[in-house]
């Protein structure tokens, strides 16, 4: 409950940095950051991130006891491509061509990839030990410094380099102010074997090829929409992609984080069988979670952007991330329900080709879709490359025989879902506001946790009955 309780503070923290910075650089510059983190997260994902992939799926408690070779290897494979990157950073802040885009917001970027993967990557080895002090201590101080240093940047200078420096500021800073808790003493860099990381690399590079393949698609539209609507309209169609995928991501990784190391133990444990029905658990629980809240924000938007979304993006938020909610929907259940299938089998390929499929649907879409004033046949085409990966990634899903959640589980996620958003479309009349978005919450949850209990969604209510009971018992 302390990991849950870190992501969700944390998911906030990053709301109210996102909103600050987007409002103080104002449209065209943010539009300028919002392509430069962009790049940023395609590079940290191509080079670090299957050092994270690795940490949560072969680095524990008992795996710092009995083979430090993994964290020897992954520290050193950290160390090794940090010093590559730098090198090529250099070496484009010298010799590099001349583009349209600022070269010096390409060269934060690059910067901002090595501390954003060194961050992803302590945080990884963190929740890989069930360490929720120390996870919820890295939250808070990294929120701290990014809200003084991210979003000081954009206040003071309006700069989006200058709000680039403060991320990266806050991200190093943030693992300084921990390394002695993050170091493993046995664990130095003369444990580390080419042949370990040889096997790490081969379980973690589907999925980056396959995230990549996934990355570039919101990387590919903002090139797009900056290209063809100019950068104040990539900064309109970049916040609310940025709010969307952040709320829905941070509800997703808050599950995630939980419910896969609960898979991990249960295979390391009691083999693949027990993992399968822990997994066909969890695709449950991330569907009767993620449902209602995708569905809920489309009903909540008008009093959301009336009250949190800085007065020069209000409309085009609203609209942009209502086009791109379904697919947002879908890629969360892309990570977090079936992606795990894939990864507990340590088979997965197939991850790559359903996210080929999908930057082909993409692409597809965006010729074929009739381009208009603004920039919504684009988030169009990013909504149904998302949904086809879906869909492409449930048939070899499928081939590979797992055990599927309970028809009834999610048939009530689907029920309850519905009879929530009835209750809510009649409140849409009303005028926007907090005494709005306060009602609208309440009914949600009054219906939607109503029928949940009812239905004993994926087991929530058992569960709840029990954590009750020990926390009556403790006390």
């Amino acid at each position: 409950m302390k990991v849950l309780a870190a992501f969700f503070a944390n998911t906030l923290a990053n709301f109210v940095i996102g909103l600050l910075v987007a409002k103080f650089l104002g449209p065209e510059e943010y539009g300028r950051f919002a392509l430069s983190f962009a790049i940023a997260a395609f590079v940290q994902m191509a080079v670090f991130d299957w050092l994270r992939l690795s940490a949560t799926r072969f680095y524990s408690e008992r795996a710092r006891a009995r083979e430090p070779v993994i964290r020897a290897t992954l520290d050193t494979a950290f160390a090794v491509l940090a010093v590559a990157l730098a090198i090529g950073t250099a070496l484009f802040a010298l010799f590099g061509p001349t583009l349209d885009f600022p070269g010096l917001l390409i060269i934060l970027a690059l910067v901002t990839a090595m501390a954003n993967g060194l961050f992803d990557y302590s945080t990884a080895l963190v929740r890989a030990r069930f360490r929720d002090r120390l996870y919820g201590r890295l939250v808070v101080v990294k929120n701290i410094l990014s809200f003084a240093l991210t979003g000081g940047g954009a206040f003071l200078f309006h700069s989006a380099g200058m709000a680039l420096a403060g991320s990266i500021a806050s991200l190093l800073g943030t693992v300084i102010t921990a390394r002695a808790a993050l170091t493993d003493d046995d664990a130095g860099p003369t444990r580390a074997r080419l042949e370990t990381a040889r096997t790490l690399i081969a379980y973690g590079a589907p999925i980056i090829a396959a995230n990549l393949f996934y990355q570039s698609i919101p990387l590919a539209a903002r090139s797009f929409v900056a290209n063809f609507y100019g950068f104040a309209e990539t900064g309109q169609f970049s916040l609310a992609f940025d709010l969307g995928i952040r709320a829905v991501q941070a509800l997703g990784s808050a599950l995630d984080v939980v419910l896969f190391q609960i898979a991990v133990a249960a295979h390391e444990q009691h083999g693949s069988a027990k993992s399968r029905e822990q997994i066909a658990r969890n695709m449950s629980i991330v569907v009767a979670f993620l449902l209602p809240a995708c569905v809920g924000v489309f009903f909540v938007l008008p009093s959301v952007e009336q009250l949190i979304v800085p007065q020069q993006y209000r409309g085009p938020f609203g609209h942009y991330l209502s086009l791109l909610l379904p697919g947002l929907f879908a890629m969360a259940l892309v990570q977090y329900a079936i992606n795990p299938v894939f990864q507990i089998a340590k088979k997965t390929a197939p991850l790559i080709a359903a996210a080929a499929v999908a930057v082909a649907a993409g692409l597809l879409l965006a010729l074929v879709l009739p381009r208009g004033v603004d920039a919504s046949s684009v988030a169009l085409a990013q909504c149904g490359a998302y949904i086809v990966a879906f869909g492409t990634l449930i048939v070899f899903a499928a081939r590979a025989k797992p055990q599927w959640p309970r028809a009834r589980d999610i048939l009530a996620s689907v029920v309850a879902t519905a009879a929530m958003a009835a209750a809510l479309q009649p409140m849409r009349q009303l005028t926007p506001g907090l005494a709005t978005l306060c009602l609208e919450v309440a009914a949600g949850i009054v219906v939607y946790g109503g029928l949940t209990l009812v239905f004993d969604t994926a087991g929530l209510r058992t569960l709840a009955v029990a954590r009750l009971r020990l926390i009556s018992a403790r006390a």
